[in-house]
């Protein structure tokens, strides 16, 4: 290789001289050099197996590829000829670490100076060679691990306050105490119906109202309905009762009930609910039970369809069973009667509100025939006019 080196400054020196003479001499001395031509032939041996084979990167193995980061150029490893391979120091294995790859059963080992973590920064060589063995098991490390640790319970100190009490005991000694809003009493009154009834042969004012006062859970409430005919009532409830909110849409009910006008007076107990059922349908269901064993339950339901923010329909059903017939006040057992009608109002305000509209009024059973026998029919198709207002 020196005689190589050697010769090839002679031709040099002899090109940069410029002597044809020396030039000439130089080269066929190089070429017929034996030590030359042994030389030429290793280096196109060595060009052919790096064109034949691809230059093996360092940190490829298993399966990983080292990344080339945007902006840099990817780095092969340069080519090594059969000589010079044979000349290279063999690898000593026997200081290598054989220890078994941790089970993932056993949590792993904290760090140590004697068992330091492999970096498992990007790029760098221990993650990259640990990579393919160790990369579906450092999840189940972690889960082994953090499943063994022990639980922690945590209980409060023993000189904690109450948190229901008053600071160390302190009251609100001669100062009153807060004064809330639903501990005001309040009232209302809603005349939901006062209309005017007219059927083939006469005109009828029929009136359904509605009073309570008190604060917001509990309060009195009265109900009246009935019908005046000809200037006398022909059909008149009244209802004294308790009302108490047991939700924001609903109210309980427990009270009295009298009827009077035509027929026998008769007197009830009352209890049932009101309020205002999913999607907004007003509904007020009650039974009844007097002292002669009588029963009885009434149901009415309402529902007010916005056709514009002032106009509004609102389809309106009534009906009431009882449990035995009183022909005095044409009420048979059973579904006695049945009315249901449809109102389209026009709030002027939301407290006053005119309507039209027309109802329909069945009775059934003993109670129709005996409304039949007296030359009147069963049933009926009114148009009703009133108004409807509230304070």
């Amino acid at each position: 290789m020196r005689q190589w080196h050697r010769r090839y400054r002679i031709t040099k020196q002899a090109t940069l001289t410029g002597n044809p003479l020396k030039l000439i001499a130089a080269v066929m001395a190089f070429s017929l050099s034996p030590a030359c031509s042994h030389d030429l032939k290793r280096l196109e041996r060595a060009q052919e197996q790096a064109l034949s084979s691809p230059a093996i990167a360092p940190a490829e193995h298993k399966g990983h590829r080292d990344r080339v980061r945007p902006g840099k150029k990817a780095h092969t490893a340069p080519a090594i000829s059969s000589e010079e391979r044979e000349t290279m120091p063999a690898m000593d294995h026997s200081k290598m670490n054989h220890n078994p790859l941790p089970s993932t059963a056993q949590p792993r080992q904290p760090d140590t100076a004697e068992n330091p973590e492999p970096d498992s920064s990007p790029g760098s060589a221990d993650s990259e060679e640990t990579g393919a063995g160790n990369h579906g098991n450092h999840h189940r490390h972690d889960d082994a691990g953090h499943g063994s640790l022990p639980r922690q319970e945590i209980s409060p100190p023993s000189d904690v306050r109450d948190p229901h009490a008053y600071s160390e005991g302190y009251d609100f000694g001669p100062l009153p105490r807060p004064h809330m809003g639903d501990d005001d009493n309040q009232g209302s009154l809603l005349v939901d119906r006062l209309e005017s009834q007219t059927k083939r042969n006469n005109t009828s004012v029929t009136y359904d109202w509605q009073a309570w006062y008190g604060p917001t859970y509990d309060r009195a409430l009265i109900r009246a309905e009935g019908e005046i005919e000809s200037g006398t009532f022909k059909n008149a409830r009244n209802e004294l009762l308790w009302a108490h909110a047991v939700t924001a849409y609903w109210d309980t009910h427990l009270g009295v009930r009298y009827d009077s006008g035509k027929g026998t007076d008769r007197g009830w107990l009352a209890f049932g609910v009101q309020g205002l059922a999913p999607y907004w349908l007003y509904v007020e269901a009650t039974a009844y039970v007097n002292e002669q064993g009588r029963t009885a339950f009434r149901l009415e339901t309402e529902y007010d369809l916005l056709l514009t923010q002032k106009l509004i329909l609102q389809p309106r059903i009534e009906l009431n069973i009882y449990s035995r017939r009183d022909d005095t006040r044409d009420v048979s057992s059973g579904l006695s009667d049945l009315e249901a009608g449809l109102r389209l109002r026009y709030e002027i305000v939301r407290e006053l509100a005119p309507y039209v509209g027309f109802e329909w009024s069945g009775r059934f059973g003993s109670g129709a025939d005996n409304i039949r026998v007296a030359g009147k029919d069963a049933e009926e198709t009114r148009f009703v006019a009133g108004v409807r207002f509230w304070f």
